[in-house]
């Protein structure tokens, strides 16, 4: 917990916590997770597209392995803008400290005596605050970089492609970063839950049953910009006014649905003047769900009802999609492994640990491309996130540390 408040220190605002993609901010963090995988003897080292790794070799008799394939635990040290200080960060320390309770001195080194290697991966960039694009250190992992990536930019104009030379990287040997998927024998990530639901169920710990299936769009509604005063209500077109119903409909259609999470978080109307009836209205649609079919059935859903909406109001309406992430289950056996871990720990939830689908995105999506994926949630009291006043308890922690240890384990045990 203090490393956490260590972390939050690493800022580019003062008085906020915000760490963006390479940054002088992601290369002091990356500088002070390999001082921690070392401290513990790890071999440490950042990738080629700025993640840092850290490995403690597989024990094979009275010496260490090297071709050994990998449990990866992992998560990210980026962060959003005036961020909390655990989405991501508590899953990289949390992995530091499983590879400091399994390992095993080799004369004057470590590993781990298990039938497979450990590493901890310190993702340099799930959120996306910098270029626009979430999970591109995990995709470099997952050998999924897109060459079109370079020329994305920051709010300055830098691009990619510039700011990789900036901080030291070589865009040119950013595919070194790729895994093979014989490299590993699966990726298990901790993580705070993104909401309530273990704060209302009043318990500490749940199994991850799946990553939401994710599509974002950028929407238009056009209408007629006319004179406020003079322009009667038979005959406006507003497109404000249509795009507020559209965003309402959003609301009510996702609200009956299970599982299906919409939300328009940015609406903006033109020409935005006092006196003036808004021509044209802006807005995003974000919209999630627990499988990918039932997201699209809900989208085309949503689709109709605009087309209801605009015609009755005389309005056009067009989308475009800027985003399309499909659905990661998590696997069965890591599912297993990660209930055994809190069966384990916390004993009055043997019989029915918690089980629970992510609404949210993780740097598992991307491995889940290479390897199986497993997740472990933590409690967040009132389920805050993505803000400074997120928090996890130091109780729930130690818990999840110990499930986590006992989860890797029990998979040393199935391979065995």
């Amino acid at each position: 917990m203090a490393r956490c408040d260590e972390l939050a220190r690493v800022t580019a605002t003062p008085g906020q916590i915000e760490r963006v993609y390479l940054s002088p901010e992601h290369a002091r963090v990356n500088r002070l997770a390999a001082e921690w995988m070392r401290e513990i003897g790890m071999r440490s080292h950042q990738d080629a597209a700025g993640n840092q790794v850290g490995r403690l070799e597989r024990v094979r008799g009275d010496a260490l392995d090297p071709e050994a394939p990998a449990l990866m635990i992992g998560s990210h040290l980026d962060t959003v803008l005036d961020a909390g200080r655990f989405d991501g960060i508590i899953g990289v320390l949390m992995g530091l400290e499983v590879a400091r309770l399994l390992r095993v001195p080799v004369g004057e080194k470590f590993g781990v005596a298990l039938p497979f290697a450990l590493e901890v991966a310190a993702f340099s960039d799930e959120e996306g605050t910098r270029f626009g694009k979430a999970l591109l250190g995990s995709s470099a992992v997952a050998g999924q970089w897109r060459e079109d990536w370079w020329t994305l930019t920051d709010a300055d104009g830098v691009s990619l492609r510039e700011a990789f030379r900036e901080f030291g990287l070589d865009p040119a040997r950013v595919g070194e970063a790729a895994r093979q998927p014989d490299e590993l024998v699966g990726y298990l990530e901790a993580h705070i839950e993104q909401g309530p639901e273990l704060d209302r169920r009043e318990q500490p710990l749940a199994v991850v049953s799946s990553i939401a299936a994710a599509r974002r769009f950028q929407l238009v509604v056009e209408g007629e910009a006319r004179h406020a005063g003079g322009t009667p209500y038979d005959i406006r077109r507003d497109a404000l006014l249509g795009a507020s119903e559209a965003a309402l409909a959003v609301e009510r259609i996702c609200e009956s649905e299970h599982h299906i999470i919409g939300t328009v978080g940015q609406f903006e109307a033109f020409p935005g003047a006092v006196n003036v009836v808004p021509g044209e209205t802006r807005f995003s649609l974000d919209l999630r769900g627990e499988y990918d079919g039932e997201r699209d059935r809900v989208w085309e859903a949503i689709s109709r009802e605009l087309d209801e909406i605009m015609g009755r109001r005389h309005l056009r309406w067009r989308a475009r999609e800027v985003h399309s992430a499909p659905a990661v289950m998590c696997a069965p056996l890591l599912q297993d492994v990660v209930r055994e871990g809190i069966r384990s720990t916390t004993p009055h939830t043997a019989d029915d640990p918690t089980s629970l689908f992510s609404p949210a995105g993780h740097d598992g999506m991307s491995i889940g491309a290479i390897t199986d994926v497993g997740m472990l949630f933590l409690r967040n009291p009132d389920g805050i996130s993505h803000h400074p006043d997120e928090a996890v308890s130091a109780a729930d922690v130690s818990l999840g540390i110990r499930a986590l240890t006992e989860s890797v384990l029990h998979l040393a045990a199935d391979r065995a």
